[in-house]
């Protein structure tokens, strides 16, 4: 079986938004190591996953989480079939501000329940009917939860890290915050080019790095080891460094909507509430929390896992606070291998 390959899917005509905007046959950008296009036959014993990504994340995790995904790992390139697809707004190939010329702010605001919807309709033109495994951590874990409503009987194990089910005033403060700093850079408005906004974007990174870290890690990495130095400017360059770092690979109009999508992050809306909304589920629900997450604390997981009709609530320890579900990979991958061999059924008879 290939290793993961870029694909695009449009939805022909108009779509609807949730807020009633529509925008024209989105493409959807998707990574999968099975060739679709190819019509092949899924073949008994394959284990299909779908993976959910995170904010500035692109739809392929054998990048971004290569400790998880790839040949010989746990999720095994070679032995199961994997999909992850980009976010309608990204950058990285699925409609979004960038496909708005000289106009990018005219793109619509959307929600976490419009990407779902989106990836649903290229699960349907894959012709895929199960999913053994919808998995995603952060926002990833916001579409996964959606996606196990909307879809119950569609989606067998769901396994949701470091994510909750409602964003909270605590998240949206950290998301307002950096909205403002990259509207403070006046040429974000001005919508010359996608190079708008990009100071702007730089500080707004710096900004949610810390929500994504912990007290005890940047004190591990960053602590000056000279007790003599006059001034603490390794924090700081790494900083600047990370905000140059995405600056380099994402622009401001995808990072200004995306963080618009992370507040629209409710699962219980038009649904009688979450608690209602998570009764829906119907898969086998692995919830993990990071005990040094501050963004997303440990007590919404396990608030997720109670919740639900068959769930389970894991917590592994890290040192990186929220970024532990991108590192601690050992720890991830253990506790999946753990939940999934209490059903011995996982893997398609």
């Amino acid at each position: 079986m290939p290793q993961m390959k870029k694909n695009f899917h449009t939805i022909e005509g108009d779509f609807t938004l949730e807020n009633g905007a529509k925008i024209t046959s989105p493409t959807i950008a998707y990574h999968s190591n099975f060739d679709f296009a190819a019509k092949d036959v899924i073949s008994e014993g394959k284990r299909i996953i779908w993976i959910c990504h995170a904010l500035t994340a692109n739809s392929d995790p054998s990048e971004w989480w290569s400790d998880l995904v790839g040949k010989g790992k746990f999720f095994d390139t070679d032995n199961d079939i994997i999909v992850c697809a980009n976010t309608i707004g990204s950058c990285y190939g699925s409609t979004g501000p960038s496909n708005y010329g000289r106009h990018p702010l005219d793109f619509p605001e959307f929600s976490v329940r419009d990407i779902v919807n989106t990836h649903i309709e290229l699960r349907k033109a894959l012709g895929i009917n199960r999913i053994d495994i919808l998995a995603g951590g952060s926002v990833g874990g916001f579409q996964a939860i959606e996606w196990a409503i909307k879809e119950p009987e569609t989606i067998k194990n769901l396994v949701a890290i470091a994510c909750n089910c409602r964003i909270s005033p605590w998240g949206t403060a950290f998301n307002e915050s950096q909205r403002m700093a990259i509207e403070s850079d006046s040429s974000f408005r001005e919508q010359k080019d996608l190079d708008g906004g990009k100071e702007g974007l730089k500080t707004a990174r710096s900004i949610a790095l810390i929500s994504y870290r912990s007290y005890k890690g940047y004190n591990s990495t960053q602590y000056e080891k000279d007790e003599d130095t006059f001034s603490a400017g390794r924090a700081s360059s790494y900083q600047r460094y990370q905000g140059e770092k995405l600056a380099a690979r994402f622009d401001a109009y995808s990072y200004y909507y995306m963080t618009k999508m992370l507040d629209t992050h409710n699962i219980g809306r038009n649904r009688g509430g979450v608690e209602n909304a998570l009764k829906k589920i119907k898969a086998r629900t692995l919830a993990i929390g990071i005990d040094s997450d501050f963004l997303f604390p440990p007590q919404e997981q396990k608030y997720i896992a109670e919740n639900v009709g068959n769930g389970k609530f894991e917590q592994i320890s890290s040192d990186f606070g929220h970024d532990g579900f991108l590192l601690e990979w050992k720890s991830i991958s253990k506790a999946i291998d753990d939940f999934l061999k209490e059903d011995q059924t996982s893997r398609i008879n």
